[in-house]
């Protein structure tokens, strides 16, 4: 299994918003391709800004290429991103998971 680790930054002003916008966008996206095994969308606000890193859980590369297209290290944009986004990290992590409950 592969946990693929995306990490993205909104303002806390707009961290409730933007979390229903990633529940919408991004957690039907996940959970619509075959071979995801898990999603986790996690909310930490530091001052101005609010982090959401979010972990999601993939059989093997394929069903990840499926979602994320043929270049699976670059991030996927949604439509509003934009409105949100104070930083833009273009590159996604993958690490193989060893050990799970």
């Amino acid at each position: 299994m592969i946990a693929r680790i995306w990490h993205g930054v909104t303002a806390a002003a707009k961290a409730t918003e933007y979390a229903e916008y990633l529940k919408v966008f991004g957690l039907s996206d996940y959970t619509k391709t075959d071979g995801n095994r898990g999603v986790y969308i996690l909310r930490r606000v530091e001052g101005d800004n609010a982090h959401f890193p979010t972990l999601t859980f993939w059989d093997s590369e394929q069903p990840i290429q499926q979602f994320a297209g043929e270049d699976i290290e670059r991030e996927c944009y949604y439509p509003k991103d934009a409105e949100f986004r104070l930083k833009f990290e273009p590159l996604v992590k993958h690490d193989e998971v060893v050990v799970a409950s």
